[in-house]
């Protein structure tokens, strides 16, 4: 791909200042400047409403077409700032590359997005469209070729997808849908604020698709928020670490806790985990349900949901809310590895993954949700041997 835009990456530990030193950048600059500001959650959308000295608007559906894409395409033809969240920058289409193009942008990206999925498709769908003459592969790439299709077919998600060009067919068995890389192109500037990149599967992402990225990181002074060199010696990992009681005991014999596993529990094995978890926040930290958040893989939510705590879930991928800033009693019973997908889809691509960091980015974002990120300690039940031992050696700078 040509003239491609360099990506700035604000690789900062969590409650480093990242979100505030974007705000500060927005309220100083250049009143002609405009922004895109995309964030995961709503209540972040609010956020930076609230404390920009801009005038950001928020797409809504109150339009003809009844469409948040509409409004967002309305606001960049009018030269709006704009925040809004993943799910909806996730749908940008060649209408939207277009109006961006030129426009004077500057991204500001909240946040990794989930760039890659495996598209909604089965193997004799992928039959069908070759068979008719709808797709044809190259190279490994999806190509469109019927121009006119039905847009309430069956097959009109996987066309619209291979005319934005990004999807892939994997192994001689999937298709792989991959966000449009020429979005970022179409930027002036692209911030991406986020901490461990080189775990985050956006960094594989970007490999894949040869961008080059410069890493930065942030420090303040007094109210002052400054962009400096990343380095990852002056994060200060084990003041976070010390604030983290980490249980170390007999319930923690459960197994791998790797994804698979988790979906494939025997009765017996489901109730024994539930019932440790139950013992972890009831006798060994004596939590109430209003101080405590778990997760799992969402598969296995519902067996594992127990007495005292099954409302208290957060889902382990979760970033950037502050909605569980006052619990301290934590159990995150799952051991994170790539879908089998995702690690040979890019390795099959040539890019090199790091699962070890990707592992302790995840789990880290997740215990940010606590309220370790108000320099308050937490109780940890952490019963995956592997995800224990990630940890420490993050924590000590070995990873």
């Amino acid at each position: 791909m040509e003239n491609q835009i360099k990506i700035n990456v604000v690789d900062s530990i969590m409650g480093s200042g990242k979100t505030s030193w974007a705000i500060q950048r927005m309220n100083k600059g250049n009143p002609l400047d405009k922004y895109i500001y995309i964030t995961p959650y709503l209540d972040e959308v609010k956020r930076i409403i609230a404390n920009t000295d801009r005038d950001f608007f928020e797409p809504n559906n109150n339009n003809k077409d009844g469409s948040k894409m509409y409004s967002l395409k309305q606001l960049i033809v009018d030269g709006k700032d704009i925040v809004s969240t993943h799910s909806l920058f996730q749908t940008a289409d060649d209408e939207l590359i277009e109006l961006l193009d030129g426009a004077g942008y500057t991204l500001i990206l909240d946040e990794v997005m989930d760039v890659i999925e495996r598209a909604n498709v089965t193997q004799r769908d992928i039959s069908d469209l070759k068979r008719l003459g709808h797709i044809e592969v190259e190279y490994n790439r999806v190509i469109r070729l019927c121009d006119d299709y039905d847009v309430q077919a069956a097959y009109s998600s996987v066309m619209r997808l291979a005319k934005a060009g990004n999807l892939f067919y994997f192994r001689g068995r999937y298709l792989i849908w991959a966000f449009p890389p020429r979005v970022f192109n179409a930027f002036s500037d692209v911030y991406v604020m986020t901490y461990l990149f080189d775990a985050q599967i956006q960094r594989y992402y970007f490999d894949l698709y040869n961008f080059e990225y410069k890493y930065h990181a942030v420090n303040h002074d007094g109210d002052r928020y400054n962009l400096v060199e990343y380095d990852k010696q002056g994060e200060n990992r084990e003041e976070l670490m010390a604030l983290i009681n980490l249980y170390e005991g007999k319930l923690n014999d459960v197994g791998s806790l790797s994804a698979t596993y988790l979906r494939n529990l025997t009765a017996d094995k489901e109730d024994e985990i539930r019932k440790n978890i139950y013992n972890y926040f009831r006798n060994v930290v004596k939590a109430k349900s209003k101080e405590i958040i778990w997760t799992t893989v969402k598969d296995a939510k519902t067996g594992l949901s127990g007495k005292g705590y099954a409302r208290s879930f957060l889902q382990c991928n979760a970033r950037a809310t502050n909605e569980y800033q006052d619990r301290w009693a934590l159990a995150y019973v799952f051991n994170r590895f790539m879908t089998p997908t995702e690690i040979s889809f890019f390795q099959d691509n040539g890019v090199t993954v790091n699962e070890e960091l990707l592992a302790v980015a995840d789990l880290l974002q997740w215990i940010y949700r606590s309220r370790i990120r108000n320099g308050k300690q937490v109780e940890l039940y952490l019963p995956s041997e592997r995800m224990r031992t990630v940890l420490k050696a993050w924590a000590n700078y070995k990873i």
